[in-house]
């Protein structure tokens, strides 16, 4: 399998494991093979960082409105990718960080 499926879609359109335990982040990143969706590396529990270092996926994309840079977490270094399925972003409407009920009024003091 390739590290780049530009057919599979974002898992959702939070943090898979922030979302499951109840937690925040502050930018989303979307991997480029499997289409899991984590937060990033300033985020608390830096999920997709950690993804890519477990599932061996090294490539992500941002999944922030108005971005489409990616990242190579082995090469450490920017990625020429081309266009992943949709959607591109986490919806528009959504807070940053986020979800917006969930972020504690010191979450600045939180990240990285």
């Amino acid at each position: 399998m390739s590290a780049v499926e530009p057919s599979v879609t974002p898992s959702g359109t939070g943090c898979v494991e922030c979302d499951a335990a109840g937690g925040w982040w502050v930018h989303l990143r979307r991997c480029a093979q499997c289409g899991h969706v984590g937060c990033c590396d300033s985020s608390p529990e830096q999920h997709a960082s950690r993804h890519a270092a477990t599932s061996g996926h090294p490539i992500v994309q941002s999944f922030e409105p108005g971005e489409n840079w990616f990242w190579d977490y082995e090469r450490k270094d920017y990625y020429d990718g081309p266009q992943l399925a949709d959607p591109q972003s986490r919806p528009v409407e959504q807070s940053v960080p986020g979800p917006q009920d969930r972020v504690p009024s010191d979450w600045r003091t939180k990240i990285h």
